[in-house]
């Protein structure tokens, strides 16, 4: 593969990777998850947000690598797969806190 394409490709995946965080029903529940370990539904509970609204976005954030599972009896308990996301979701609250005036006028969908 040539090299501008690997960097292409390189590129799509970080891209891929930021849209992950892009969707604020997810970065709730990666919220949720910065706090410990939770099943599905003390999410629910937590975000008062449907059943299947939750497990949809569990589902992508799992096929994504950024949370992972573990089965407990009968219920399935969801936590941040690395520190790594927490790291990202701290950067991005700096990030925020420096830049919250200039998002209120930017105009990225």
């Amino acid at each position: 593969m040539k090299a501008g394409k690997k960097k292409d490709t390189w590129l799509e995946l970080k891209a891929k990777t930021f849209k992950v965080f892009a969707d604020p029903t997810r970065l709730r529940i990666l919220e949720a998850l910065r706090e410990g370990e939770k099943n599905v539904s003390s999410i629910i509970e937590k975000l008062e947000l449907k059943q299947s609204t939750v497990s949809q976005h569990l589902r992508m954030l799992k096929e994504c690598g950024v949370v992972s599972s573990r089965k407990k009896g009968r219920e399935i308990h969801y936590r941040l797969k690395t520190d790594k996301v927490t790291k990202i979701l701290d950067d991005g609250d700096e990030l925020l806190t420096l830049t919250i005036e200039d998002l209120t006028s930017c105009v990225c969908p």
